[in-house]
């Protein structure tokens, strides 16, 4: 009869026992971490203010500057994401429109914000297909309201959340 005199090596027991501990203990702190903090925010008041914030959280501009009474205000915040428009007119002799579109929404409505900063990419390309569409000699017997009308018509249209009241044109320059 053969002997397996033949052994592999083993590894100590005692670091097989340390390792096993550290992983345990490091499991256990992130349940306490996470215990801990559930229960802070389960048991913190919900009018508190943030702890901290993400982001830029400054770019709400709140009342005042609005040309409407209505608007004025804490409640209600000014949304101008879609910048400034250069918008090349149709037709003979080139022509060009700066616009810069802007709109009062409730301050507090955090879902249409975020609503609305979606769709800045369809609020510029509505106002730009309405300005594109006319020539010079159409800028030249230009109704404001008409445009601001059919231009909050077509907003309006895409949003699910809520409804733009009013539009403000706060640049609006033709450039020959």
């Amino acid at each position: 009869m053969k002997q397996d005199t033949s052994t592999k090596p083993q590894p100590p027991k005692s670091l097989a026992i340390a390792v096993y501990r550290m992983v345990l203990a490091v499991f256990l702190i992130l349940l306490a971490v996470l215990l801990v903090g559930s229960l802070y925010g389960v048991l913190r008041p919900a009018t508190d203010e943030p702890l901290f914030r993400l982001g830029r959280h400054e770019t709400i501009v709140r009342g005042g500057g609005l040309e409407s009474g209505d608007f004025t205000g804490d409640g209600y915040a000014t949304f101008s994401g879609i910048g400034r428009l250069r918008i090349p007119l149709s037709g003979e002799p080139p022509a060009t429109v700066v616009l810069s579109v802007s709109f009062p929404y409730p301050a507090n409505d955090v879902f249409f914000a975020e609503e609305l900063a979606t769709r800045v990419g369809e609020f510029r390309s509505i106002a730009t297909g309405y300005f594109s569409g006319l020539s010079q000699d159409d800028i030249s017997g230009f109704d404001e309201e008409r445009a601001k009308a059919e231009i909050l018509s077509g907003y309006n249209e895409l949003l699910h959340l809520g409804k733009i009241e009013t539009l403000f044109f706060t640049d609006l320059i033709i450039l020959d």
